[in-house]
Formats: structure tokens, C-alpha cells, sequence
């Protein structure tokens, strides 16, 4: 829907079973509306409520929308489409956040910010608004991942209360349906250089009785898995790049014979399990590439110039040459491993003699079918664009 040129702000929240604290959060946020004399709506975006919660809405003016998919982000998603005002606040209906006070956010919003993140750690939690495993645990080890992960910098993933304009959350195309939806809105602004600010926030304990929607640990990870999908480096480039060096250091070291650390002798087992972490590495590696380039065909993550830059070097023919080199690499330790074999008769070994050679070649030969393959299926994936 595009914005009104009649409405610049529409308070929208999402609402299941909330009748014991719907009327007085509509009330704050009509009140807000008239303090700031700015023309807007306040919206419910109800998800299926048996409480009554749509009647108040209607009766206290707000307007309704019914969404039928179930979740908190598909709640949100279908309730902002439906917006009319150009700025857009988001806030839980529940009483745990005062919309009397959105004076701040419009503020920043009419500056030209595209997200104004609520901070609860800088505005206040009231003693019992916040269970101690969220705000000591949760809560802080998720906001330092996803600023570590995307150099976010908002100080509070999860604040239920933020303000974005229609246009760039429209711009985000936002996908998830669950709790994480908070957390992905915050990535995208980041990725999409969008400008984010910052208020401080009070959060006070809920008007409810009845026990909260989230789940800790279940939308924990929920939170967590989308931060590590959303960031190939660090869930799959930087683990193989440190797996990889291992592996080839340990490899090399190994490589001339025994090496012995105080009592401690290590062998050819060690040098296959180097060889195995190399391999894993490498996979680790070329599965961040995968996991990158189909994230940015299907329009998960933005366009990044530097990799489509890199991509007119790392070409089909580029990858089949390179995993060539390898397996010709492989077959040649191969056949030097057979003449070893032929030169004893083709009888017994000795294995810390021969796995030097057989690893090594094992090895080569295996990156060098993954370079090929892997080289195939990226062509495919790149074949949209």
C-alpha cells in the first residue's frame, strides 16, 4: 500500500489475546498523536485474538486488521503493508512500552532516519519487566553477535519498539514469520546502509496475566539461527579459512616425518586427520560462496560489488583448471605411492613411509573433484544472473 499524503504516522501493533492492556496502549497512542499534533492512525494487526481484543480495537477507533498467518514477523508484515502513514511505529501491545512518549522517534524520523531502534539498556527495565536470562544472557550474547556479524549499530536487537518509514521497511522485503522478524529488520537496515538511530527506551513489566507468546529458548535460536544464515563468513567462510590453515600447517609439519612435543609423538593418524580438516575447510569455504551467491539471486542479502567484481575472475574455466591441477597433483603422488608398492614387490609397507605420500595424494584428489563439482553448481547458480 502506498503511503497517504494524509496520514505521516501510523502506530501499529500486534495483537493476540491482549485484551487486558489493548484499550490503555490505544489510548497512549491516540494521545500521543494529538500531543504531537501529527495526523496518523493507530492500527491493530490482530492474529486470530478469542478474547474480545478486536472489539476494543474497534471501539476505541483504532483500525483493524485481521491476519490470518500465524507468527509474530507475519503479523507485522501483513499489519505495516496495510499502514497508511508515511512513518510507521511498532510497538507490543501489551503495556510494556509507553506510546505516550513517541515524540523521540519522530523526531529522529523526520530527520531523514530510515530506523529508529528503541534501546532498552540505555532508557531503563523496571524491576521484574525483563526475566534476568533475557537481560543477562539473551538479549546481550544476540545484540554482540549481530553487531560482530554486521557491524549493526544498534545496541538492542530485540526492543519491541521502533519507528521505520514505509518506504525503506518496504525496501527490506522482510521474510521471516517468527520472533526473529525483529532481528532481520535490523540486519537489513545494516546491510542496506540504511541510516538507524537510536532512542532510549523504558520497558516496563506487562499489563497482562496471562504468561508471554515467546518462548526463551526455542525463539533464542530461532533469533540465532537467522544471524548465522544470514552471515556465510562467519558461519561457514571464517570456521573453513581457520580449519583449512590448521590442517595445511599440521599437514606440512608432518609431512617430513614423526614430530615429537615433550612425550608426546605425533604420526601419519595425525597427518590424516590435518588432511581431513583441510578438506572440511575447503568445503566450509565453498559452501560460503554457494550460500552467498544464492542469497543474492533470490534477494536475502543485498548486492555486494566487490564479489560480483571477484566473480569475473572465478569463472567455470578458472575452477575446472584449478581442480585439474589438483587431481593431475593426486594421480602423480598416486602412481609415485604404486611405484613405491611395485619396488617392495608389491608386498608389505611400511605405512608411516607410504601414508606420507598417500595422504597427500588422497587429498589432492578430493579437492580437486570438489574444485570441479563445486565449480559446475556455482556456474548454475549464476545462471540468473
Amino acid at each position: 500500500m502506498i503511503p497517504s499524503v494524509d496520514c505521516e504516522l501510523s502506530i501499529v501493533m500486534p495483537c493476540l489475546n491482549e485484551s487486558e492492556t489493548l484499550e490503555i496502549c490505544i489510548r497512549k497512542a491516540q494521545r500521543s498523536l494529538q500531543d504531537l499534533h501529527i495526523t496518523g492512525e493507530v492500527l491493530i494487526a490482530d492474529n486470530g485474538s478469542t478474547d474480545g481484543s478486536q472489539s476494543i480495537a474497534v471501539r476505541m477507533g483504532a483500525r483493524l486488521v485481521n491476519i490470518e498467518t500465524l507468527g509474530y514477523g507475519a503479523t507485522l508484515k501483513e499489519g505495516i503493508a496495510a499502514a497508511k502513514g508515511k512513518f510507521i511505529i511498532m510497538g507490543d501491545a501489551d503495556d510494556s512500552y509507553d506510546f505516550s512518549n513517541l515524540g523521540p522517534f519522530v523526531e529522529k524520523l523526520r530527520e531523514g532516519y530510515d530506523l529508529v531502534m528503541g534501546n532498552r539498556f540505555k532508557g531503563g527495565i523496571k524491576p521484574k519487566a525483563m526475566p534476568p536470562l533475557h537481560r543477562y544472557l539473551g538479549n546481550p550474547v544476540l545484540t554482540t553477535l549481530g553487531r560482530l556479524f554486521f557491524h549493526s549499530p544498534s545496541g538492542d536487537f530485540h526492543c519491541g519498539l521502533r519507528g521505520f518509514t514505509k518506504e525503506a521497511v518496504m525496501r527490506m522485503s522482510l521474510r521471516t514469520t517468527g520472533m526473529e522478524f525483529a532481528s532481520e529488520m535490523v540486519v537489513k537496515a545494516t546491510l542496506m546502509n540504511m541510516r538507524i538511530a537510536e532512542v532510549p527506551t523504558v520497558l516496563s513489566p506487562a499489563g497482562r496475566s496471562r504468561p508471554p507468546h515467546l518462548r526463551s529458548w526455542r525463539d533464542g535460536w530461532r533469533h540465532l539461527r537467522f544471524l548465522l544464515l544470514y552471515s556465510p563468513r562467519w558461519l561457514f567462510l571464517y570456521p573453513g579459512m581457520l580449519l583449512m590453515s590448521l590442517g595445511l600447517i599440521a599437514g606440512l609439519w608432518l609431512l617430513h616425518g614423526p614430530q615429537t612435543i615433550g612425550n608426546i609423538t605425533l604420526n601419519v593418524h595425525t597427518l590424516l586427520y590435518a588432511a581431513l580438516a583441510v578438506i572440511i575447510g575447503f568445503q566450509a569455504i565453498i559452501f560460503s560462496m554457494f550460500t552467498k551467491i544464492f542469497a543474492m539471486t533470490e534477494g536475502f542479502l543485498p548486492e555486494e560489488p566487490r564479489l560480483r567484481s571477484l566473480f569475473r575472475y572465478i569463472t567455470l574455466e578458472v575452477g575446472l583448471l584449478v581442480g585439474g591441477l589438483f587431481i593431475l597433483a593426486g594421480l602423480a603422488g598416486s602412481f609415485s605411492a604404486l611405484n613405491l608398492w611395485k619396488l617392495h614387490s608389491f608386498g608389505p609397507l611400511d605405512s608411516s613411509e607410504t601414508l606420507r605420500i598417500v595422504i597427500p595424494a588422497f587429498t589432492a584428489l578430493t579437492l580437486g573433484c570438489q574444485t570441479v563439482l563445486s565449480s559446475f553448481f556455482l556456474s548454475v547458480l549464476g545462471l540468473k544472473r
